[in-house]
């Protein structure tokens, strides 16, 4: 059986900790949840291969990839997962709790 969370809370500027029903404690950087996204769409991107680097041409980036990455919202899904919202949009992803005690740094 897959250990629940007792206790969330933010743990630093961009960070959040989890406390595990077994014990332990697990921390997520912003960036980390973000580029672990579950959803499809970022799955996808993630299988595909790099671009090539053009070092002349600059990204254009939207007010919300300019400024910090932040988590607007986490909401528990039933049971078995969490809903996050980042500051640069993005909402789709759940990220079932078997996949959150995967990833993180121990603490």
């Amino acid at each position: 059986m897959t250990p629940t969370p007792v206790k969330l809370a933010r743990s630093g500027a961009d960070t959040i900790a989890i406390d595990w029903s077994d014990g332990q404690r697990r921390e997520y950087s912003f960036q980390e949840l973000r580029d672990a996204c579950p959803c499809a769409t970022c799955r996808e991107k993630r299988s595909q291969p790099a671009e090539p680097n053009v070092s002349s041409l600059l990204p254009v980036l939207s007010l919300a990839e300019a400024r910090p990455l932040g988590i607007v919202k986490l909401e528990p899904v039933g049971n078995y997962a969490y809903s996050i919202e980042f500051t640069d949009g993005h909402n789709t992803g759940i990220y079932p709790l078997e996949m959150l005690k995967q990833i993180g740094s121990i603490v």
